[in-house]
């Protein structure tokens, strides 16, 4: 393990960087069998291994400690069981092949870039096998190491794009790949395949897994390729509210249910999301801000990590049946509640709200921030899906959007005896103080960790990334904000990243060097250098930056 660098990826994760990919997976096997308390992911990678960490639970210099621990005893176990390699390993498991059709939109400007000619680039696509080496991205995409030489120093595009679709067979960075899902991505387009890559009714879930190969094959010109839809629930994770239930669940009264009067422009299911899962190539996802999450839950009794609406940008209205307690908490906007005789009832946000049989309650447009939380006391009945009720936008896992007409029955309610809720009034412990929210006008500034990339840039940009102010564009959603400044952040570093971990926060710039910034939907790994993360004190507030807002960064030390 030659010259290992720990480089800081906030102040909650730290990115390991080694020399090669197999060194990478061999520390990895060791480390995975070793995890000390308070880490909570590993994410593999082309060059580096991820760690991510509670710094509450266990402090970045003992993370440190103990990977140089694993570095140790992966060294001893080399020396055992020398001239073995991750590729090696590989050569005796079974082979997928993949139909592609090749009519991808950067074809024949990657055969240029690679002086070929159209058929001979599908030739040598298609000519040798590939070791599926890291999951990565999104649920489904695997990195695939190898293939044929010609494609190892192809490059990303300048500027991803923000949506590629389902199904894409891309190159870039020495590696291939399937997009299983639309995503944003910046990788070469070189056809499509009507294979799904992940599939929840299917055990494993992936198509591909880490240690098998893969080989593509061409499809005819004339075969007609079926694309995947783009708003698409994965199999096996049915909809809540495209769930057909005759029978409230066990445990809940008759007729104690809310219905979706009005969605807004987004409503989501969001809890804590899933840790952890990285190996699967799922990312956390969850709530966007935790803090008014758990708000609206301590407000109506429940646990913090009970699931709740995240309502974006207001306008969302729903009716009740039965006697329901809800509490609205997050961005400003005025909530309503009104009887079925028409009249209306006190109401606010920020409270415990009693609502009974035909009550409407109507959270009105967002004045400041951007995204509200609605918590129901004993939460909602919807099928978990591993293991979580968020809905992760980018990976198209878990519940999907809400709808008008959804309706939902209320778990039995286990409200904390501390926590008194007027059945007619606002106040007492139930009253939470409003928290300040940023407005499109207002300048948010935001604390950040430099790296681990800074050195990518040149040597004014951490400088520049400070000074100016970055505005929001509306090319922004759950997986991250788009950002632009008058200076852009200039790499000067030639060569292409190899693709690494990514966490939440992260500020990643490709070669436009305007940057993203990655939110809680970002994908597990990127290939753009990130040159700062965003501290977790300031997380919370980054799902509440509305777009037209500008943002500045402000360096501190881990």
């Amino acid at each position: 393990m030659s010259h290992p660098q720990f480089l800081p990826a906030g102040d909650a994760a730290i990115l390991l960087e080694l020399h090669s990919l197999d060194a990478v997976l061999a520390v990895f096997q060791v480390a995975s069998r070793t995890l000390p308390s308070g880490i909570i992911d590993l994410v593999p990678a082309a060059r580096t291994l991820l760690v991510q960490f509670d710094p509450v639970a266990i402090e970045g210099a003992a993370v440190k400690v103990w990977l140089q621990h694993c570095l140790k005893n992966t060294e001893e176990a080399v020396r055992k069981h020398p001239a073995t390699t991750f590729t090696d390993s590989t050569m005796s498991t079974p082979c997928i092949e993949i139909p592609v059709h090749y009519n991808g939109e950067d074809l024949d400007a990657v055969a240029e870039t690679l002086h070929l000619g159209r058929n001979e680039l599908i030739e040598r696509h298609t000519g040798t096998d590939f070791v599926a080496a890291f999951a990565g991205f999104a649920p489904g995409f695997v990195y695939l190491a190898g293939g044929d030489p010609c494609f190892h120093g192809l490059r990303r595009r300048q500027s991803p794009r923000t949506r590629v679709p389902a199904g894409s067979v891309a190159a870039a960075g020495g590696f291939s790949a399937v997009y299983p899902s639309d995503s944003p991505g910046g990788w070469q387009l070189l056809g499509v395949t009507p294979l799904k890559m992940w599939d929840l009714d299917r055990q494993p879930p992936a198509l591909v897994q880490p240690g098998c190969r893969v080989r593509f094959c061409a499809l005819p010109a004339t075969t007609r390729i079926i694309s995947l839809p783009v708003d698409v629930t994965p199999a096996g994770t049915p909809g809540p509210a495209r769930q057909k239930k005759t029978l409230p669940p066990e445990g809940s009264e008759q007729k104690r249910s809310i219905q979706i009067l009005k969605p807004g422009l987004q409503t989501l299911f969001q809890d804590f999301g899933r840790p952890g899962k990285a190996l699967l190539g799922v990312s956390v996802s969850g709530a966007l801000d935790q803090a008014s999450m758990m708000q609206a839950n301590y407000l109506v009794g429940n646990p913090p990590e009970t699931a709740v609406l995240e309502n974006a940008g207001g306008g969302l209205e729903i009716v009740v049946h039965g006697r329901v307690v809800v509490a609205v908490t997050g961005a400003v906007a005025p909530v309503a509640v009104t009887r079925p005789s028409g009249m209306r009832a006190p109401a606010a946000a920020g409270h415990a709200l009693v609502l009974d049989e035909g009550d409407t309650l109507k959270v009105g447009t967002v004045r400041a921030g951007v995204r509200c939380y609605l918590a129901v006391q004993g939460g909602l009945d919807v099928a978990k899906v591993l293991g979580s009720l968020s809905t992760d936008i980018l990976a198209h896992i878990g519940p999907p959007m809400l709808r008008t007409g959804d309706l939902f029955y209320v778990n039995a309610a286990s409200a904390d005896p501390g926590h008194p809720l007027q059945s007619q009034a606002l106040g007492g412990r139930s009253t939470l103080a409003p928290t300040h929210m940023p407005e499109p006008d207002d300048v948010v500034v935001l604390d950040i960790v430099l790296g681990p990339r800074l050195d990518w840039f040149r040597p004014d940009a951490g400088t520049l990334l400070q000074q100016q102010c970055w505005q929001v564009t509306p090319q922004s959603n759950r997986v991250g904000m788009r950002l632009s400044g008058a200076k852009p952040l200039l790499h000067q570093q030639v060569q292409e990243l190899p693709s690494e971990g990514t966490v939440m926060g992260a500020i990643q710039v490709p070669a436009s060097g305007q940057p993203v910034l990655f939110l809680a939907d970002h994908p597990l790994t990127g290939g753009y250098p990130v040159i700062a993360v965003v501290h977790r004190r300031h997380h919370n507030l980054l799902g509440q930056i509305p777009v037209g807002a500008q943002v500045r960064f402000n360096a501190v030390s881990v």
